[in-house]
């Protein structure tokens, strides 16, 4: 069973940045993956996406301030948040595009001054 681990949420002011990592337990990267977020009360949505040949797209409401990336020789997912708004607070997962491995616990990020 592949487990995936999401890290390097926290705390951080409107503005700030942080750079999360999703590490996989299996060979993620030959799958189009993706970051997804659920804020409390709101469905879980469609972050950024990265296809297996290092295509991107984002939702509207990150585009030009996250960066979804991720490196072949350590397996790792990444995302790179820039210009953090409240609004991005949530819980942020990764997982194939279409979510067919099972969740991890997610990373928390909180936007608040």
């Amino acid at each position: 069973q592949v487990q995936l681990v999401e890290s390097g949420g926290g705390l951080v002011q409107p503005g700030g940045s942080l750079r999360l990592s999703c590490a996989a337990s299996a060979n993620i990267l030959i799958y189009n993956m993706a970051w997804y977020r659920q804020a409390p009360g709101k469905q879980r949505e469609l972050v950024a996406r990265i296809t297996h040949r290092g295509s991107t797209n984002y939702a509207d409401s990150v585009k030009g301030r996250f960066t979804i990336s991720s490196d072949r020789t350590s397996n790792t997912l990444f995302l790179q948040m820039s210009n953090l708004k409240p609004e991005d607070t949530a819980v942020y997962y990764c997982n194939t595009n279409n979510g067919i491995y099972p969740w991890g616990q997610g990373t928390q990020v909180t936007v608040s001054s």
